[in-house]
Protein backbone atom coordinates (compact mmCIF):
# COMPACT_ATOMS: atom_id res chain seq x y z
CA UNK A 1 0.00 0.00 0.00
CA UNK A 2 1.17 3.46 -0.92
CA UNK A 3 1.82 6.23 1.73
CA UNK A 4 -0.27 9.14 1.11
CA UNK A 5 1.86 12.50 1.19
CA UNK A 6 1.18 14.48 4.09
CA UNK A 7 -0.64 17.87 3.63
CA UNK A 8 1.85 20.37 5.18
CA UNK A 9 0.48 24.27 5.04
CA UNK A 10 2.90 27.65 5.01
CA UNK A 11 -0.26 28.41 7.53
CA UNK A 12 -2.42 25.76 9.56
CA UNK A 13 -5.36 28.03 9.60
CA UNK A 14 -5.48 28.73 5.88
CA UNK A 15 -6.57 26.15 3.75
CA UNK A 16 -6.18 25.62 -0.23
CA UNK A 17 -9.40 26.91 -0.90
CA UNK A 18 -8.77 30.35 1.51
CA UNK A 19 -5.50 30.85 -0.62
CA UNK A 20 -6.99 29.88 -3.83
CA UNK A 21 -9.65 32.57 -3.28
CA UNK A 22 -7.08 35.18 -1.58
CA UNK A 23 -5.16 34.81 -4.73
CA UNK A 24 -7.98 35.09 -7.21
CA UNK A 25 -9.44 38.31 -5.02
CA UNK A 26 -5.70 40.05 -5.41
CA UNK A 27 -5.71 39.66 -9.13
CA UNK A 28 -8.88 40.82 -9.47
CA UNK A 29 -8.43 44.06 -7.17
CA UNK A 30 -5.22 44.19 -9.09
CA UNK A 31 -6.97 44.34 -12.81
CA UNK A 32 -10.16 45.85 -11.80
CA UNK A 33 -9.78 48.01 -8.45
CA UNK A 34 -12.52 45.71 -6.87
CA UNK A 35 -13.62 41.79 -6.69
CA UNK A 36 -16.61 40.57 -7.93
CA UNK A 37 -18.19 37.36 -6.35
CA UNK A 38 -19.19 36.79 -9.77
CA UNK A 39 -15.84 37.18 -11.36
CA UNK A 40 -14.12 35.05 -8.68
CA UNK A 41 -16.84 31.94 -9.05
CA UNK A 42 -15.70 31.51 -12.84
CA UNK A 43 -12.16 32.15 -12.55
CA UNK A 44 -12.28 29.01 -9.97
CA UNK A 45 -15.28 27.27 -11.43
CA UNK A 46 -16.98 27.54 -8.80
CA UNK A 47 -20.87 28.03 -7.63
CA UNK A 48 -21.47 31.74 -6.77
CA UNK A 49 -23.01 30.49 -3.45
CA UNK A 50 -19.92 29.14 -2.17
CA UNK A 51 -17.86 32.17 -3.36
CA UNK A 52 -19.74 33.95 -1.32
CA UNK A 53 -19.77 31.89 1.67
CA UNK A 54 -16.13 31.79 1.22
CA UNK A 55 -15.74 35.86 1.08
CA UNK A 56 -18.45 36.02 4.52
CA UNK A 57 -15.58 33.81 5.99
CA UNK A 58 -12.91 35.21 5.05
CA UNK A 59 -14.60 39.05 6.04
CA UNK A 60 -15.56 37.38 9.11
CA UNK A 61 -11.48 36.54 9.52
CA UNK A 62 -10.10 39.59 8.74
CA UNK A 63 -9.05 39.61 5.26
CA UNK A 64 -11.64 41.07 3.31
CA UNK A 65 -13.69 44.11 3.23
CA UNK A 66 -16.92 43.19 1.73
CA UNK A 67 -20.04 44.56 1.78
CA UNK A 68 -22.99 42.12 0.37
CA UNK A 69 -24.22 42.81 -3.37
CA UNK A 70 -21.17 45.48 -3.69
CA UNK A 71 -17.31 44.64 -5.02
CA UNK A 72 -14.83 43.84 -2.51
CA UNK A 73 -10.75 44.28 -1.65
CA UNK A 74 -8.74 42.71 0.64
CA UNK A 75 -7.90 44.36 4.21
CA UNK A 76 -3.99 44.74 4.93
CA UNK A 77 -3.69 41.58 6.66
CA UNK A 78 -5.38 39.98 3.54
CA UNK A 79 -3.28 41.78 1.27
CA UNK A 80 -0.42 40.54 3.42
CA UNK A 81 -1.18 36.69 2.94
CA UNK A 82 -2.01 37.44 -0.84
CA UNK A 83 1.28 38.68 -1.44
CA UNK A 84 2.51 35.76 0.43
CA UNK A 85 0.84 33.26 -1.99
CA UNK A 86 2.03 35.22 -5.05
CA UNK A 87 6.03 35.29 -4.31
CA UNK A 88 5.13 31.10 -3.35
CA UNK A 89 3.60 30.66 -7.20
CA UNK A 90 5.94 32.76 -8.98
CA UNK A 91 8.91 31.28 -7.00
CA UNK A 92 7.73 27.81 -8.17
CA UNK A 93 6.88 29.02 -11.44
CA UNK A 94 10.22 30.02 -11.95
CA UNK A 95 12.01 26.75 -10.61
CA UNK A 96 10.19 24.72 -12.96
CA UNK A 97 10.49 27.06 -15.84
CA UNK A 98 14.33 27.22 -15.19
CA UNK A 99 14.20 23.38 -15.31
CA UNK A 100 12.92 23.36 -18.58
CA UNK A 101 9.44 21.82 -18.06
CA UNK A 102 6.67 23.41 -20.69
CA UNK A 103 4.27 26.34 -19.88
CA UNK A 104 1.24 23.53 -19.18
CA UNK A 105 3.50 21.03 -16.99
CA UNK A 106 4.41 24.46 -14.80
CA UNK A 107 0.83 25.79 -14.20
CA UNK A 108 -0.12 22.16 -13.26
CA UNK A 109 2.38 21.15 -11.02
CA UNK A 110 2.54 24.79 -9.50
CA UNK A 111 -0.93 24.32 -8.55
CA UNK A 112 -0.57 21.20 -7.17
CA UNK A 113 2.43 21.65 -4.59
CA UNK A 114 2.13 24.94 -4.02
CA UNK A 115 0.09 25.03 -1.05
CA UNK A 116 1.96 21.87 0.47
CA UNK A 117 5.53 23.54 1.19
CA UNK A 118 6.74 24.77 4.21
CA UNK A 119 8.58 27.85 4.66
CA UNK A 120 11.90 26.70 5.01
CA UNK A 121 11.42 24.65 1.81
CA UNK A 122 10.56 27.40 -0.15
CA UNK A 123 13.04 29.98 1.30
CA UNK A 124 15.62 27.11 -0.29
CA UNK A 125 13.66 26.98 -3.21
CA UNK A 126 13.67 30.96 -3.49
CA UNK A 127 17.49 30.85 -3.20
CA UNK A 128 18.42 28.16 -6.24
CA UNK A 129 16.09 30.10 -8.38
CA UNK A 130 18.16 33.66 -7.59
CA UNK A 131 21.58 31.15 -7.20
CA UNK A 132 20.55 29.58 -10.92
CA UNK A 133 19.33 33.25 -12.45
CA UNK A 134 22.64 34.56 -11.38
CA UNK A 135 24.33 31.90 -12.41
CA UNK A 136 23.45 30.32 -15.39
CA UNK A 137 26.04 28.70 -16.68
CA UNK A 138 25.72 26.59 -13.21
CA UNK A 139 21.81 26.22 -14.20
CA UNK A 140 23.11 24.89 -18.08
CA UNK A 141 25.63 22.41 -16.37
CA UNK A 142 22.69 21.14 -14.46
CA UNK A 143 20.36 20.53 -17.53
CA UNK A 144 23.09 18.81 -19.59
CA UNK A 145 24.04 16.77 -16.39
CA UNK A 146 20.16 15.83 -16.35
CA UNK A 147 19.95 15.10 -19.71
CA UNK A 148 22.46 12.33 -19.01
CA UNK A 149 21.01 10.55 -16.39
Amino acid sequence: MKAKPRNVKADPGRSESTEDHLERIQELVDQKGYARVSDIAVSLRLSRSAVSNMVRRLARRGYVNYERYRGFTLTAEGRAVAHHIKVRHETLTNLLRLLGLSRETVEQEVEVIEHHLRPETLRVLAKLVSFWEKRPDLLGAFLEYSKTK
